[in-house]
């Protein structure tokens, strides 16, 4: 996929990608991915269709490119002075993202699309990565205060966290709240106080 072409950045392929990038998160967020047309994005986009099937291909490029530009935004990290404060802020964070009438659409649409093809699939596994990635740093934190044993594993710990919001969301669709939130970051909390979430050692690694 053709992401904008190999002109200096701040250039008209630069803003040509982001006009599209908007539009195409605006179009999700209002139609959904089985909505999501090339003639829409380039009617809002401001832009020829053949320009948007040439660098992206189709829908699909479409949405896989502005996850792929979504991943590298800032993550609020919550920094409340203690791992299960920090937990606790992080998996409301991720509740209070779905609620929210006009980025809630918007998520739900990309998961939806990452489920149907491979290069948005691509895109979603690369996004959580960075989230999960930046949202290390509260295990870390965690670690050095002695609140965690050392060689906990912080990429591990923030996936069990959140792993039983996005399972109510998109498998069982039950309720999320505030307390489901909270008992998913004890949770994860209790598996990593244990120890059962620490670094996978190499087979010939000493204990």
């Amino acid at each position: 996929m053709d992401s904008g072409g190999t002109t200096r950045p701040g250039g008209r392929a630069a803003r040509v990608r982001e006009a599209v990038r908007q539009a195409t998160i605006a179009e999700l967020g209002e139609k959904g991915f089985d909505g999501l047309t090339v003639e829409g994005v380039a009617a809002r986009a401001g832009v020829h269709k053949t320009t948007v099937y040439r660098r992206w291909g189709g829908v699909e490029g479409l949405a896989a490119d502005a996850l792929d530009l979504a991943g590298g935004e800032p993550w609020p990290v919550p920094d409340t002075g203690s791992i299960q404060g920090d937990l606790r802020a992080l998996t409301r964070l991720v509740v209070a993202g779905f609620a929210d009438p006009e980025l809630g659409p918007v998520s739900t649409a990309f998961i939806a699309a990452a489920m149907r093809n491979a290069p948005t699939a691509r895109a979603l596994r690369a996004f959580f990565a960075g989230r999960h990635e930046q949202s290390a740093v509260l295990v870390t934190r965690a670690v050095e205060r002695g609140e965690l044993p050392a060689g906990t594993d912080p990429a591990e710990v923030v996936r069990i966290a959140v792993a039983p919001l996005y399972y109510r969301l998109f498998v069982s669709g039950e309720p999320v709240d505030g307390a489901i939130a909270d008992r998913a970051a004890d949770a994860a909390l209790a598996a990593a106080r244990a120890g059962i979430l620490r670094a996978s050692r190499a087979p010939d690694d000493p204990a």
